[in-house]
């Protein structure tokens, strides 16, 4: 299990874990109460698929608690939300994955 600290970083419009010397990201575009993420990226070292699984979680437990819906467009996080019934609720109205 990692300790995971997610940043909102609004300038760029990115989600990072800074973990050692690494960071992790994950891109979004924001527009009308929807959260569009567009690209993740985890550095080489930490592609052992439970980071990634854990860095995703966070960032849609974040934006649940913003109330806000979300739009995976990163064919990795779809896939996610696809196998993790859990986080569906959040995708928003007529959006099939």
């Amino acid at each position: 299990m990692y300790q995971i600290n997610l940043e909102n970083n609004e300038f760029l419009r990115q989600f990072e874990v800074k973990y050692k010397n690494s960071l992790a990201r994950i891109e979004y575009a924001e527009q009308e109460r929807k959260i569009f993420l567009t690209k993740i990226h985890i550095p080489k070292e930490l592609k052992d698929g439970k980071f990634e699984e854990q860095f995703i979680i966070k960032v849609l437990e974040f934006i649940e608690e913003k109330k806000l819906r979300v739009v995976p467009t990163s064919p990795k996080i779809a896939g996610f939300v696809r196998k993790n019934k859990a986080f569906k609720h959040l995708l928003p109205v007529g959006i099939k994955l």
